[in-house]
């Protein structure tokens, strides 16, 4: 029984604001919610309908009430009722494909559940325009709510609309959805729509789209629905029927309940144990009746309007009425109920289920073993780890556990504490290691997880137990390895390398791929700290080549392998090999896991670098700028390079919503750097430096990111006009040169070098001196491949040059610098350029030798050696402005003026602003 739709235009015209945004290109999630019965599921259906009307392919799935049971229901659900030509797409995804009937699930290769995430959305996209429905998120188990904030952050420009219901009712302070919600509602993407009761008026019209209805009947329909539509149709169905109204929604619902017949209440009974929906033949079994006497009794039932036909089963017609039929039953009623389902179904985890409610926990232990392995397979790790905790909860309490569980209880609970680090949860993970006898394969992974938790000294006490207590020589190959990656960038670093040695060596004796993979990559390490590029690029191909079958650790080799080349200055090489990784990681539906990330972030450099900036910024559209997680900022953050030197509009906003994540180590680094950068050409050199500090006083000293940032810093000292902290900025980047952040000096790569030979040249500019000959060097450092900051030290050369009094070779790098920056559409560096052209007089054309541009003979530099920004504030000098007026102007700080001025006022020897302004008409500064 279902009536018109009444009273939700305003919720369904917010819904289908979403779905017309996701049909032109805007991707959007909408989240549903009210109390059980007001109406979601039918505000859903209309939705349906009409995204069918408009060429949307439509998926629909329901969680269950089985907790965690059953790992991607709703997904599963939604598959298996979709078009043929969906499940065709879908079945070419191996990992979506196993969750169709019929398909066994594959032996994993590692990052399943990243795997199958990144699957879905290449689905999605091939399927666009696409419509996902997931019903009654408040019984969704942990992978799927995953899924949802992995969709609601990574969809954006595909056509795809994911809406999602839920009972507010049903959330309790400590209900795992409530933070669910409240993390996705803070997203742009998001839209929250909430159904309260209706009112009167339009309840009133509801009820009269039901069927006929006396007027006193309405009124009293009316009065005690409060609201809610399901318990209308209830109430409805009960005067049709000619029953009296009783009290209270769950006795209203028994009520018809009670008027079938025997065998219809036996039969729904069963259904109601079952769930929300149950398949024929299994109701039928689980009933006990004749087929002639079930088939009579579910007509009767449909008829109804308790139960409807769902494909081959039948569903409750509202999980309200499911409820109140399971709660009704006796408590040995409901026991063999459950038992009977244990001996039709297959399935470990609703097994699990069934076992666990009827009593019978050994039979609950062996299911929850077998459902955590199934779950694991699926790539579904917190589900995994449930059931397995679920087992070893049992463990006393039932005879012989280890036969049940088909393993030991040191086996489970290591696979728990695997599938917890899994998930996500190390703290669980390392709890739980903790509490195991440590064996040395407990021990590598405790020392795996805590080095990943940032504990370096348990990680590194962790491994060496781990190499003590190997019992074979695989186990002490991966031993090895873990013990010389916890020891990478400690005080112990240097003892990494005979260790890595040691592991290789016992990796490729005992055919342990991973570890030898490990043990490469970390000698790969030490030759680049030792200043031995060649042999860093050939173990990190040997790494590459081994070729493990770990997914994981064959995209970890392939970041590494290009990050070499790419240090190195071997941009087209690093092009090649990055590109394959991410061929790799895109056709196993990795394209968001760490490692494929990883090697699109540096794929964006890689554009950045070689001047690719067109594609630099396709890239940097990918990372999303509403971020909401530490990897998502750390995205957001590279995409910065390419906007803050475009000049492009959406920087502020980028890093107002990274500006949360600045306690994340590398997100402060990049961001910040970047701000500081955007800053700088804002006018705002004291911002800049407020973020330089900031970056500095976070990073280990010596470590060779200072170089870019000390660089940076100086420049903003420079604008300026101030030496303060210029030394001790030259001092931290010289210790990064000279001792790296181990005490052991290693070869920096070009880019290291050219930022090292930056930092020496804008300290001499802060204290005034515009050296020709060091700006040239940094110039030909740059040269190596880095297009833009070639063009940015070009600029800084024709300034010395033109100081020095050599007009035409000033000219010429400024031609140069010009040229570039115009084909990056570098903005920012094109408007410095274009100002300090204008005060030397110089012309986009012009030869420099002679004629308007030309040098003319002259000698001098012709602005007093002003920084644009000075001669911007001159300017205004001029026009009579005070200080606070020309803050305002230019939107900088008065402090930040008053320190312009000054300049001004020395480097034109004048002793007045007047005085300033006349000396900058006769030379020509202000033409």
């Amino acid at each position: 029984m279902k009536g018109l739709l009444v009273g939700r235009a305003a919720e369904l015209a917010r819904l289908v604001r979403v779905l017309e945004a996701a049909g032109e290109g805007t991707a959007g999630v909408a989240l549903v919610g009210g109390d059980a019965g007001i109406g979601k599921t039918r505000l859903a259906g209309e939705l349906v309908a009409l995204a069918r009307e408009r060429g949307f392919h439509v998926l629909t799935g329901q969680c269950a009430e089985l907790g965690d049971a059953l790992p991607y229901l709703p997904l599963a659900d939604a598959l298996r009722g979709a078009q043929p030509a969906v499940r065709e797409a879908a079945a070419a995804h191996p990992l979506l494909g196993q969750l169709l009937p019929g398909v066994e699930s594959a032996p994993s290769a590692g990052l399943t559940q990243q795997r199958l995430f990144g699957s879905l959305l290449g689905l999605l996209g091939e399927i666009q325009p696409v419509l996902f429905v997931i019903e009654d998120l408040h019984w969704a188990d942990r992978s799927t709510r995953d899924l949802l904030v992995f969709l609601s952050r990574m969809v954006q420009t595909e056509r795809v609309c994911v809406v999602g219901t839920y009972r507010t009712d049903d959330l309790h302070r400590r209900h795992p959805l409530r933070p669910v919600l409240a993390e996705l509602k803070r997203l742009p993407a998001v839209t929250a729509v909430e159904l309260g009761p209706l009112h009167p008026g339009d309840m009133s019209d509801y009820v009269a789209t039901l069927g006929d209805v006396a007027a006193q009947d309405l009124g009293e329909i009316v009065g005690r629905a409060d609201g809610n539509p399901f318990y209308a149709e209830e109430l409805f169905a009960a005067l049709t029927e000619g029953d009296s109204l009783p009290d209270g929604l769950a006795s209203l619902l028994l009520s018809r309940v009670e008027v079938l017949s025997e065998p219809g209440q036996r039969v729904l009974r069963a259904a109601a144990v079952a769930g929300r929906r149950v398949e024929d033949e299994l109701l039928r079994e689980v009933s006990g009746l004749p087929l002639a006497e079930f088939e009579e009794a579910v007509r009767e039932i449909v008829s109804r309007g308790l139960l409807r036909v769902d494909g081959y089963g039948y569903a409750f017609r509202h999980a309200l009425l499911q409820e109140a039929v399971y709660t009704d039953l006796l408590p040995g009623e409901r026991t063999r109920l459950h038992a009977a389902f244990t001996r039709l179904l297959t399935s470990p985890a609703e097994l699990a289920h069934h076992h666990l409610a009827g009593h019978d926990l050994a039979g609950a232990l062996a299911a929850s073993a077998e459902a955590g392995r199934q779950a694991e397979r699926l790539g579904a790790p917190a589900e995994a780890h449930r059931h397995y905790d679920q087992a070893l909860g049992l463990w006393e309490r039932v005879a012989d556990p280890e036969t049940l569980a088909g393993e030991s209880r040191a086996v489970l609970a290591f696979r728990s504490a695997v599938a917890a680090a899994d998930s996500g949860d190390l703290h669980r993970a390392v709890a739980q290691l903790r509490d195991l006898p440590q064996t040395c394969e407990v021990s590598e992974r405790l020392a795996y997880y805590l080095f990943e938790a940032d504990d370096q000294e348990g990680a590194i006490a962790a491994a060496e137990h781990a190499v003590a207590t190997a019992t074979d020589q695989a186990a002490l190959a991966r031993a090895l390895a873990t013990h010389a990656r916890t020891l990478s960038w400690s005080p112990r670093h240097a003892e990494g390398e005979g260790l890595a040695r040691r592991a290789l060596e016992t990796a490729r004796a005992a055919d342990a791929r991973d570890a030898e993979v490990g043990a490469l990559l970390s000698l790969a390490l030490h030759a680049e700290v030792q200043g031995d590029p060649v042999r860093a690029r050939d173990l990190a191909a040997a790494a590459v080549a081994v070729g493990t079958g770990n997914l994981a650790m064959d995209l970890r080799a392939r970041f590494h392998h290009a990050r070499i080349h790419y240090d190195q200055g071997h941009l087209d090489q690093a092009a090649e090999i990055v590109d394959a990784g991410i061929e790799l990681a895109f056709a196993n539906g990795l394209r968001w896991s760490t490692y494929g990330t990883d090697l699109r972030f540096l794929r964006l450099l890689i554009h950045y670098v070689a001047g690719d900036w067109d594609q630099a910024e396709a890239v940097a559209a990918t990372f999303g700028a509403r971020v909401g997680t530490s990897p998502e900022a750390v995205l957001s953050s590279f995409a910065l390079f390419v906007e803050v030197a475009r000049g492009l509009p959406g920087v502020d906003q980028r890093l107002e919503w990274v500006r949360p994540f600045w306690s994340d180590a590398l997100v402060a680094y990049m961001s910040r750097g970047l701000a500081a950068e955007h800053a700088l050409w804002r006018g705002d050199p004291e911002l800049a430096l407020s973020h330089v500090r900031a970056v500095i006083d976070a990073l280990q000293p010596g470590d060779p990111g200072i170089l870019r940032i000390a660089a940076i810093g100086l420049w903003a000292l420079g604008d300026l006009g101030v030496v303060a902290d210029a030394d001790d900025l030259l001092a931290k980047a010289r210790l990064a040169v000279d001792e790296g952040p181990v005490g052991q000096r290693g070869e920096l790569g070009p880019e290291g070098r050219a930022w090292a030979l930056r930092v020496e040249a804008e300290w001499h500019r802060v204290h005034g001196r515009l050296d020709p000959a060091l700006w040239r060097r940094v110039v030909e450092a740059f040269d190596y491949g880095f297009v833009y900051e070639t063009a940015r030290a070009r600029w800084r050369l024709a300034e010395a040059l033109l100081t020095a009094g050599d007009r035409d070779a000033a000219h010429t790098e400024w031609a140069l610098a010009t040229e570039a920056a115009g084909k990056l559409r570098a903005a920012p560096l094109d408007h410095a350029l274009t100002e300090f052209g204008r005060r030397a007089r110089f012309t986009g054309t012009g030869t420099g030798t002679g004629g308007p541009g030309g040098s003319g003979g002259g000698s001098g530099s012709g602005d007093g050696g002003l920084t644009a920004r000075e001669v911007e504030v001159l300017r205004l000098v001029a026009e009579g402005l005070t200080n606070r007026e020309i803050a305002e102007r230019l939107f900088i700080a008065q402090k930040t003026v008053s320190v312009h001025v000054s300049n001004i006022l020395g480097k034109l020897d004048a002793s007045t602003r007047t005085q300033a302004a006349a000396t900058a008409r006769q030379r020509g500064l202000l033409d």
